[in-house]
């Protein structure tokens, strides 16, 4: 039976990058568990940054490992490393944190071995494979912590509900659905989107799930006008 110590407590979001001519916000995430359990949501811009032909390259901010030393964190402190999926904008520092177990969906770690997609970051989330804890589907990753199958922008794209004590339900889009203009079934798929099918399936899921849990607040991936009006690193959700 799940206890109060083992939900979440507190909600940082963290920009770790910007492409300032397109508004383009890179970003993860930190859950802190009443328990003192510490879970990273993707690990940001590598220094080694390498866009996409034709994308400008974005301007780096704080990484992912100086704003955690913003709240008094070392890598050694996290234990845990959601892998949304293997984007090199999402898997940049995902090395520098030896003692987190990573989190992936079965089906994205398997076709990233062998997709070009991937390669470019695969220096950073080709980690021992006993580190990896795989997952098929939606999934109860702990009390108040809910990974949500969202393929389309990439196979095997995981989404993230989080339940808080004040703020209520959170949903953390991330590329599932990047923008607020993009959360609507009507969307047409951007040149990065692996399936419209899927990417279609999985918006009206979200959609669902938003009325379906009461959310009050849907976090946007790569949204720059919602990231100039949410909190950020230091400020929390609670």
């Amino acid at each position: 039976m799940s206890t109060a110590s083992t939900h979440p407590q507190r909600l940082y979001l963290m920009r770790v990058g910007t492409i300032p001519e397109r508004n383009l916000p890179f970003v993860c995430y930190l859950i802190q568990m009443a328990d003192g359990k510490n879970i990273l949501i993707d690990s940001g811009l590598p220094t080694d940054v390498h866009p996409p032909a034709g994308m400008p390259t974005p301007t780096l901010e704080k990484n992912v490992v100086e704003q955690l030393a913003m709240l008094g964190l070392t890598p050694d402190n996290i234990d845990v490393l959601i892998c949304t999926h293997f984007d090199g904008d999402h898997t940049g520092y995902h090395e520098a944190f030896p003692r987190a177990e990573l989190i992936v969906q079965r089906r994205h770690y398997t076709i990233a071995q062998n997709h070009p997609r991937f390669m470019r970051s695969r220096s950073h989330w080709d980690q021992p494979v006993e580190r990896y804890r795989f997952v098929d589907g939606d999934t109860t990753l702990f009390p108040g912590v809910e990974l949500i199958e969202t393929s389309g922008h990439a196979p095997g794209h995981q989404s993230v509900l989080v339940r808080l004590p004040e703020t209520g339900a959170v949903l953390l889009a991330i590329d599932a659905v990047p923008a607020q203009s993009a959360f609507t079934v009507d969307r047409q798929p951007a040149p990065s989107d692996d399936n419209k099918d899927e990417l279609i399936a999985s918006t009206q899921k979200l959609l669902d799930l938003v009325e379906r849990e009461q959310v009050t607040l849907v976090v946007f991936g790569h949204d720059g006008t919602q990231w100039q009006t949410i909190k950020k690193l230091p400020d929390y959700y609670a």
